[in-house]
């Protein structure tokens, strides 16, 4: 609803059971792209989805997600510091009434570039690295840096999940393909498809500024402490 495809909750909760590494993370990668595929549609035909936000961040991401799914990491200590990263975001997002945002098709190209480039990157590493889309990591920044409106994020978030989610899920195939999901864990992606219909529905049509902000926030702060509770 708020652009984000739940890939860390997903990993939340599949983390504590018995499935491989390399599995939960291609089911909540996978999970991601059913989710926010019509969502990021929707976004796009209402409006809300600005090229000139996204694309600065999109020409380094999808090749570091592609590599980030080719490698396995130890997740603990990362999802800590993630977990750390996230509850001060979310907080900020929740309390600091200048959280609106300017317009998007009134950035700097130049700034936009120069901090997007990096910065798409270091998410799309992450992103493909850990089996999340990246809009978590991306969502709290523009709010901060005050980079579009909150529905503007939103659909830079969710196309942002989308493309590193399938960058992701290549990288993943690459390195494993003998890799294969566990059947009586596929009714997930249905599951959330439904779930996300309704969601990406409301935070692409009319929702109040201020909803979408207080979701965002609220949605931050919740995997924040889900992360927290796996990790620790």
């Amino acid at each position: 609803m708020v652009g984000f495809g739940g890939g860390s909750s997903y990993l939340a909760l599949l983390a504590l059971s018995d499935l491989p590494v390399e599995e939960w993370r291609a089911l909540a990668l996978l999970c991601n792209v059913v989710v926010v595929s019509s969502g990021t549609w929707l976004f796009v035909r209402r409006g809300h989805f600005s090229w000139r936000l996204f694309a600065p961040f999109v020409a380094t991401s999808m090749p570091a997600a592609y590599l980030g799914g080719t490698v396995q990491l130890e997740q603990r200590p990362f999802l800590i510091l993630l977990a750390i990263c996230l509850l001060l975001a979310g907080l900020r997002m929740a309390f600091d009434r200048r959280l609106t945002g300017r317009p998007a098709a009134g950035l700097s190209a130049g700034r936009a570039w120069s901090l997007g480039l990096p910065l798409g990157a270091v998410l799309g590493g992450l992103s493909g690295l850990i089996g999340i889309g990246g809009g978590i990591f991306l969502a709290p920044i523009l709010y901060m840096l005050g980079w579009g409106r909150p529905k503007e994020i939103a659909a830079t978030a969710s196309a942002f999940i989308l493309v590193n989610s399938l960058s992701g899920l290549a990288g993943l195939a690459l390195a494993s393909p003998g890799l294969g999901l566990a059947r009586e864990h596929l009714y997930l992606p249905a599951a959330v498809l439904v779930a996300g219909q309704l969601g990406s529905r409301l935070g692409s049509g009319h929702a109040p500024t201020r909803l979408v902000r207080g979701l965002t926030a609220t949605l931050v702060l919740f995997v924040a402490a889900k992360l927290l509770w796996g990790a620790l």
